[in-house]
């Protein structure tokens, strides 16, 4: 091999320039040829090249290779061998052609089934005739070596060695026709008994006939031909066939049936050309100018014998003429089926090469038909389309759907962002995708906008971790907000499917509030799954808490906790425990403070501070004069102490039903004050009062007909400086008679300064804003439902 290929390079060296590089030698039976695999210098594209010698042993058989290079540049027809370039010199003679591969090949592997086999003889059949009566010329040496396959699976026709034409001055197969390889095996009855010149007087077709006789039992019994006496046993060929082949091998040249009847023969009406392979080869070569009807009937043959096509003209043939249907000719989402069917059987090198950049342009189409064909059947391309073409080619043209008027195309957009993100750039999925998807959960459709809400859900995982959470708590407490029922739900579903992307803080401040206004919704099925989306999330913050401290509060002393903070009393068990802590602390404070009570107080110690409404008035009381170092620290015990008297058995801590104390509407909001703020809230009892104008229906308080009235002084020493009210989580009602109750206090008989009164303009009181805003909720809640119905 390698001195072959030594003896070309030298011959080319000394000869006219040929641009072609050889490669692998190609083996092939009964040819003069050499046959070798090529490359074309200039783009490196695929070729064949038939090489002969000259040299001594060689030379008798020059006439029939000079032959075979004139005819081969001279006939024309797309069933012959294309010539690309050759060259002839004294030493030797190269054709380069198309990529060939020997008949032969296939037919010894038996890797060609029926169907095939009938295409490859129809269309050899068509060339023959075309040769016999066209050119008025005889073939003279058909057989299975003579004919190759091209890259599209093609049977192509070549052999031109003794092809004559009877209007030459001396044909070459009269004189020539014996020095063929094999030329006694293949040779005609006729031939035999009187010579190659004996065709002078017969019929153009005659040896032609016989030799495609011959060339049929060879593809369909493996190349078993040895003799022509095989010939009268059919075996394999089909039995529709088998009367028509018997009259091609007749003996007597003149009952021989000709090639042209044979193919006549066998396209009538169920015969053995009548076959769904061959119509659709006949289809594609004639696309363009085929009706709408004729194109369906085609793609319904295409579906159901394309899996008897050789993968190679799927590949060269059928597919280029189906992407110029679909690309120019209108072919619509039929054709792009069959393509991305053909296209299952390509490496991902021909993939890109022959379909990328016909999707690429239709993306760049803005027609809407052939945009959402395109979306539909993205999961199928996908996988052959390179991260650099989604990016920079595909997903740009896709932004324009999310915006599009038709919503068809906006959905299939949403969905198609599934099947592209995971090829898309960080960039292209934080920036643009987020951006466009923003929109499309605000569209009108409530379908498009629960896509949206699902879309996000999956491609949680692909957003960056600096955006992730935000952009997800935004979209699905919007999204629990929806008025279609679907979208509420779809933004349930996405949560639990989500909910280990979210830290425990965003769990619990952020999602659950969102979360369990869907426990009331008026659809069952958000109902059910707001609760196991709760469930979900009430277990992930359990995991993110398991291994908090017990406490954060820095540990202190006995004395310091005596001297400066409460202490709680062990929670109760029955359901109204949490009242019974706030008594206890008082209780238990009050058995450490006995003996420190602050005599010389400021007089604003107390202040204004509110009282609950369950703590009865208080009598003066006096205790001996105490050090300037214990007044300070015992000044909260003190308080504790004297505002703390039993509690009267007619009344409860939250007091009498009737009390409207008791209103849940004037509790506030619970974000501004601590439960049991001790020194921010009033131990005293609520005083029992004459006054019928204080606060009728929740108005304003006459402050100065109350101060006027006032019967019951503060003890001596335990008034604070006037503080502003503040609004906590204690009831409303008794910051309002704080301010009652400051303004009735007495002259302070140490000092001879009169009480300070918190305020002396009406303000309304804080219950009154509450019971507004609980109005306001009630009526919205009354029309809750109705608004988000569908």
């Amino acid at each position: 091999m390698d001195f072959l290929k030594l003896a070309v390079a030298s011959a080319i060296s000394k000869g006219p320039p040929f641009p072609y590089t050889f490669g692998d030698r190609v083996d092939i039976d009964s040819s003069i040829w050499s046959l070798y695999n090529g490359t074309k210098r200039e783009d490196g594209s695929n070729c064949s090249i038939f090489s002969f010698e000259i040299n001594d042993s060689t030379r008798s058989r020059l006439p029939l290779a000079k032959n075979a290079l004139r005819k081969m540049r001279t006939l024309r027809h797309p069933g012959v061998v294309r010539i690309i370039d050759s060259v002839e010199t004294d030493t030797y003679i190269y054709i380069a052609t198309e990529r060939l591969t020997p008949l032969t090949w296939h037919v010894r592997r038996e890797a060609l089934n029926t169907e095939t086999i009938k295409w490859g003889l129809y269309s050899t059949a068509i060339t023959l005739k075309f040769v016999n009566e066209e050119a008025a010329s005889i073939h003279g040496n058909i057989r299975a070596s003579s004919i190759y396959t091209a890259e599209s699976g093609e049977w192509k026709l070549a052999g031109f060695e003794v092809l004559s034409s009877l209007k030459d001055d001396d044909p070459v197969i009269y004189r020539f026709g014996g020095l063929l390889p094999d030329s006694g095996r293949y040779a005609a009855p006729e031939i035999v008994k009187g010579g190659w010149d004996t065709l002078r007087n017969q019929p153009i077709h005659v040896v032609d006939s016989w030799n495609f006789g011959t060339l049929i039992y060879e593809v369909f019994n493996a190349g078993a031909f040895t003799n022509s006496e095989k010939l009268s046993q059919a075996k394999a060929i089909p039995p529709n066939m088998v009367p028509s082949y018997k009259r091609l091998t007749q003996q007597n040249p003149k009952t021989r049936l000709s090639v042209a009847h044979f193919l006549e023969q066998g396209s009538r009406s169920r015969a053995f050309f009548d076959t769904p392979l061959i119509h659709i080869a006949q289809f594609v070569e004639n696309m363009g100018v085929k009706s709408q009807d004729e194109r369906e009937e085609f793609l319904r043959e295409l579906e159901e014998t394309g899996d008897q096509f050789p993968e190679d003209f799927f590949k060269a043939k059928i597919l280029p003429e189906l992407l110029k249907s679909v690309e120019f000719g209108g072919g619509g989402p039929k054709v792009f089926s069959v393509v991305l069917k053909i296209g299952e059987k390509l490496s991902d090198e021909e993939w890109e090469s022959n379909i990328t950049p016909c999707i690429v342009r239709l993306f760049a189409i803005p027609d809407r038909a052939t945009r959402v064909f395109l979306l539909d059947n993205l999961p199928k391309m996908i996988g052959h389309l390179s991260n650099r073409v989604v990016n920079d080619k595909v997903f740009p043209e896709m932004l324009t759907g999310f915006s599009d008027v038709a919503p068809i195309v906006r959905e299939q957009t949403v969905k198609a962002v599934l099947v592209v993100v995971p090829k898309l750039s960080d960039r292209n999925v934080n920036g643009d995708l987020l951006k466009y998807l923003a929109k499309t959960q605000n569209d009108e459709q409530p379908g498009i906008r629960t896509n949206t809400t699902i879309c996000l859900g999956k491609i949680a995982r692909n957003l960056g971790p600096n955006t992730r959470q935000k952009v997800l708590t935004a979209a699905f407490t919007r999204a629990l907000r929806d008025p279609f029922v679907h979208a509420r739900n779809a933004a349930l579903l996405a949560l639990a499917a989500t909910a280990d992307v979210f830290d425990e803080n965003d769990c619990a401040v952020r999602l659950l509030p969102a979360i369990t206004p869907s426990l009331v919704d008026k659809e069952k099925l958000v109902r059910t799954q707001a609760n196991k989306t709760l469930d979900v999330f009430l277990q992930r913050i359990k995991t993110l808490t398991a291994n908090y401290p017990d406490t954060a509060m820095p540990s202190t002393t006995a004395t310091d906790s005596v001297a400066a903070a409460p202490r709680m009393g062990t929670a109760q068990t029955d359901e109204s425990s949490w009242a019974g802590w706030a008594i206890s602390s008082f209780t238990k404070k009050l058995s450490t403070a006995n003996g420190e009570i602050e005599r010389a107080a400021s007089p604003s110690a107390l202040g204004n501070e509110p009282r609950p409404a369950s703590a009865p008035t208080v009598a003066a009381q006096t205790q001996p004069s105490l050090s300037a170092e214990t007044r300070t620290a015992s000044a909260l015990a003190l308080h504790r102490k004297a505002l703390s008297p039993a509690t009267p058995a007619h009344s409860s801590f939250l007091g009498d039903e009737d009390n409207e104390d008791n209103d849940p509407d004037a509790w506030g909001d619970l974000d501004e004050e601590k439960l049991f703020d001790v020194e921010g809230s009033s131990g005293g009892a609520k005083p029992k009062s004459t006054n019928t104008g204080s606060l009728d229906g929740w108005g304003e308080p006459d402050i100065a007909s109350m101060a006027n009235k006032s019967k019951n002084p503060l003890p001596k020493g335990l008034t604070k400086k006037p503080t502003a009210p503040r609004i906590g989580v204690g009831n409303a009602f008794s910051n309002a008679k704080g301010n009652v109750m400051a303004a009735r206090k007495p002259l302070n008989k140490t000092t001879g300064m009169k009480p300070i009164v918190a305020r002396t303009n009406p303000t309304p009181a804080p219950a009154a804003k509450a019971e507004v805003k609980a109005d306001a909720w009630d009526n919205n809640a009354d029309g809750w439902g109705d608004g988000w119905d569908i």
